[in-house]
């Protein structure tokens, strides 16, 4: 019993540990956490491994406490949007929240993460009583569906060359790490997860980098790319 004892005093101090690294609860009171600390779950998830899938229960909201996950919709034919990467202290499946329905979308890890779970009615009550950690929240879901909006503003009305160069662009104010020859894109990412953000092909993003390299506005190394023009590329955007 008092190995037993001993176990559950240092899962739950874990639990309030890795609750204290995520940005949306430092506020949180004390004494709140360590209540949340008795429902959550940390886990840690291997590159790859699939989170959720569509149809899965909508029965609770994720956050990253290290590594990066892809949210993305995947069709019948295996055609795949990236509809957006969370990265750590970055919550993702939240939608949950608001009407409890099954998931539509896929959540896959991208790198090796640490994921703390915590159950959709305990977060719906935490905000119920707490307006400004509720704020915060549909501050949260007010940017992003801003963000899917901007998404789906240049899949329907740019090409692939504006819509690769607004990608790069916003991946290097992310990302983005000064260096000599300009601005290192600090995420390593693949041709076809370009692809799968802009709504394109590897292919055609693989002759769109070529072209711009060509032109001057960026430099590639393997999955590495530097971008030596931002302001040539924001004026195809």
């Amino acid at each position: 019993m008092a190995k037993q004892a001993q176990q559950e005093a240092k899962d739950e101090k874990r639990a309030i540990w890795y609750l204290r690294k995520i940005p949306m609860f430092e506020s949180v009171a004390a004494a709140t956490l360590t209540e949340l600390a008795q429902v959550v779950e940390i886990r840690e998830i291997a590159r790859r491994q699939v989170i959720y899938l569509p149809g899965d229960p909508g029965d609770r909201v994720f956050f990253i406490n290290g590594g990066r996950v892809k949210c993305s919709k995947v069709t019948r034919d295996g055609k795949e949007l990236t509809l957006a990467y969370r990265g750590a202290g970055q919550m993702f499946g939240e939608l949950c929240v608001i009407d409890g329905t099954p998931r539509d979308e896929m959540a896959e890890a991208m790198k090796n993460a640490i994921i703390t779970e915590l159950p959709r009615d305990a977060f719906r009550d935490l905000l119920l009583g707490d307006a400004a950690l509720a704020f915060q929240f549909a501050c949260t879901i007010g940017e992003r569906r801003r963000q899917i909006e901007t998404k789906l503003e240049h899949l329907v009305f740019r090409d692939v060359q504006a819509k690769l160069a607004a990608l790069l662009l916003e991946l290097g104010e992310e990302y983005g790490v000064e260096c000599e020859d300009g601005m290192q894109i600090g995420l390593k990412i693949t041709h076809q997860e370009m692809a799968n953000l802009i709504g394109s092909t590897r292919e055609t993003i693989s002759l769109t980098l070529a072209q711009f390299k060509k032109k001057g506005l960026l430099d590639l190394n393997g999955r590495t790319v530097v971008l030596r023009d931002q302001d040539g590329l924001g004026a195809m955007t």
